[in-house]
């Protein structure tokens, strides 16, 4: 009897490991970053960081192969979904003092494991982005020297047809990561006029595409004789919206900078907002004159913009794109690798992930081993893996990454408080005279009404509730995704589902919305709570099923290799972990000397590479 006491208290001690949160620093909020930016600089950071590779590359291939011209509305749709997502973020980057990242957001709000798992998502996330923007690189590069080195490399290898793996090994895309990677590992910076010279270029470059593009635009060209405006019907321009939302990834660079920016809690919002708005604008009116110009079916999706120009003839305005092209991947690809080590870095100063990849060169301020290591392994994936397998696979880790910042929102908008003491003596909380309901708590005005819910501890239903709503956003868009193909479901069985998980998933909306929440007035809080972020995770998952097999494999042998990683080495050098055990083993006498060993480990600062820094423009 004693021993199964002992094994139950050792497996709810273990459970508790996997849950603990992260404690922020106090000083975190005061460092000496400087408060310099306004919101028109964070709405150039979050144009720059969406416009680039999205749009010379995906517009092409979402419409030659998915949506054909309805690919504007493949964008629209994952407009919203970035929207929707991009407002969980806001209001994170406003509240917790540091750099926002998804990583530390559901740290300091689900846990150390869903921290982890989002940690090595992300980290996983910049290898991609890398290896996905050098392989488009060689193909423009490929694509004015007339195909001849694709031709080459054809002749000399031969051609695969594996699953998963490019036709041929892009030796020129392997070959610029590696460039890339020594340019930064010598200790090189973007300076902020080069940024801003590439972005600017970039942003001229999609005028002159829009208006010669209107110029030459055939309207024939979305007639029926030319497929019609959706020859793939609603499911290609659902699959395109999944793939489109790989365009909008970059928006998080603005909640990244928040800890920089002058009066965050107005600019942070307010630039997301403008910033997706804007390059909403740019996409719909690119894929319009991109289809317009040349019918959709004859495009070149390797490089679709310039080829459509060099098709009608103007080849001088197809090397203006080419040109617009190499410039934005330039940013976009330098900024990947200034960002991974960063990422990196942060899980081990956390104790998570491998402490040599901590280690900062003191000469160059690099992290000398962490670039060099995935630098390498990022020149691996752009040599061997499709194209448009590493744009899938890191579509699904992103659209789970925002899954988690989306519940992340709920957890934390029906918590008492942030884990440590973010909220000053003088904020309007602290202030009222009248105690507030508590947050978890059951509505007061709706307590005669749910008095079955009335017994239950804070936060206990909103658990349920939560898990719930999950559960049956996985469960009605599975019905809505393959409830017609893949279910082989009579219509009266797909009714009963379809019925069945909405109105759960309502339910337990309906029960998250009885229970009294956080309000503040000192920052910024996403609105209709939590409708907004069910509605996010809602439209993630769904975008989620909409992508390959292939894509959900790599992603559950990716989270395989970083649960293992995890529980043979993060969990037990958790800084967390040290804590407690510093707690544990400490000899205390009293509860006031227990007090500093609570703390949390005071980092320094000064480790942290220098390069790391948010460029101005990226």
């Amino acid at each position: 009897m004693a021993r199964g006491l002992c094994s139950t208290a050792s497996l709810v001690r273990f459970c508790q490991k996997l849950n603990r949160l992260k404690t922020l620093e106090k000083p975190t909020t005061e460092t000496s970053l400087r408060r310099h930016l306004t919101m028109l600089h964070l709405i150039l950071l979050g144009v720059g960081g969406m416009v680039g590779f999205g749009l010379y590359v995906l517009t092409g291939t979402v419409a030659k192969e998915m949506a054909g011209p309805a690919v504007l509305v493949s964008f629209c749709v994952a407009a919203v979904a970035s929207l929707l997502a991009a407002l969980c973020y806001a209001e994170f980057a406003v509240r917790v003092p540091d750099r926002g990242s998804a990583y530390l957001f559901t740290y300091i709000s689900m846990g150390e494991l869903w921290a982890f798992l989002v940690g090595w998502n992300m980290f996983v996330d910049c290898l991609i982005v890398g290896a996905a923007v050098a392989r488009a690189y060689s193909s423009y590069l490929d694509a004015i020297f007339s195909h001849q080195i694709s031709s080459f490399t054809k002749a000399h290898v031969g051609i695969w047809q594996v699953p998963f793996l490019a036709q041929y090994p892009d030796f020129l895309a392997a070959g610029i990561a590696l460039l890339a990677s020594a340019f930064i590992t010598c200790g090189a910076r973007v300076s902020s006029w080069l940024n801003r010279t590439f972005s600017a270029i970039s942003l001229v470059v999609i005028l002159f595409i829009i208006i010669l593009g209107f110029i030459l635009a055939h309207p024939h060209n979305w007639s029926a004789e030319e497929g019609g405006f959706a020859p793939f019907g609603f499911s290609g321009v659902m699959a395109g919206a999944a793939t489109c939302f790989y365009a909008f990834m970059g928006f998080d660079v603005i909640a990244a900078s928040s800890a920089e920016t002058q009066n965050p809690k107005r600019a942070v919002p307010m630039a997301t907002a403008i910033s997706l708005g804007l390059v909403t604008s740019a996409y719909i009116l690119i894929s319009t004159v991109l289809t317009l110009t040349v019918p959709w079916h004859l495009l070149d999706p390797n490089w679709a913009l310039a080829d459509a120009f060099y098709q009608r003839g103007y080849s001088w305005a197809g090397f203006i794109v080419v040109a617009g092209a190499i410039c934005a991947m330039n940013t976009v690809l330098l900024s990947s690798l200034f960002a991974l080590p960063h990422m990196v870095y942060s899980m081990a100063a956390d104790g998570l992930f491998f402490q040599v990849f901590a280690h900062v060169h003191p000469q160059t301020q690099v992290p000398v081993v962490s670039i060099l290591a995935f630098g390498f392994l990022m020149a691996f994936l752009a040599l061997l893996v499709e194209f448009e397998a590493l744009v899938q696979f890191r579509c699904i880790c992103a659209l789970l990454t925002y899954t988690f910042v989306a519940t992340s929102i709920i957890v934390l908008r029906f918590r008492k408080s942030l884990p440590s003491s973010s909220q000053g003596p003088g904020s309007p909380v602290d202030t009222q005279q009248a105690p507030a309901p508590e947050p978890g708590q059951l509505r007061p005005a709706l307590r005669p009404y749910l008095s079955f819910l009335g017994g239950c501890r804070p936060g206990a239903a909103v658990a349920w509730a939560l898990g719930v709503l999950v559960a049956s956003a996985i469960t009605l868009d599975c019905v809505l995704v393959f409830g017609d193909s893949a279910l082989y479901l009579p219509p009266w069985g797909y009714t009963l589902l379809l019925l069945l998980s909405s109105t759960t998933f309502l339910l337990s909306l309906l029960v998250l919305g009885a229970h009294q929440q956080q309000r503040r007035q000192d920052t910024f809080q996403v609105p209709m709570v939590p409708l907004t972020p069910a509605l996010s995770i809602l439209l993630n998952i769904f975008l989620m099923l909409q992508l390959s097999y292939l894509a959900w494999l790599g992603l559950s042998i990716w989270l395989l290799m970083g649960l293992a990683v995890y529980f043979g080495y993060g969990i037990w050098h958790s800084k967390e972990n040290q804590r407690e055990w510093q707690v544990l083993t400490a000899p205390h006498s009293s509860l006031e000397e227990m007090v500093p060993a609570l703390q949390p480990p005071s980092q320094t600062p000064a480790q942290e590479p220098r390069h790391m820094e948010q460029p101005t423009s990226p």
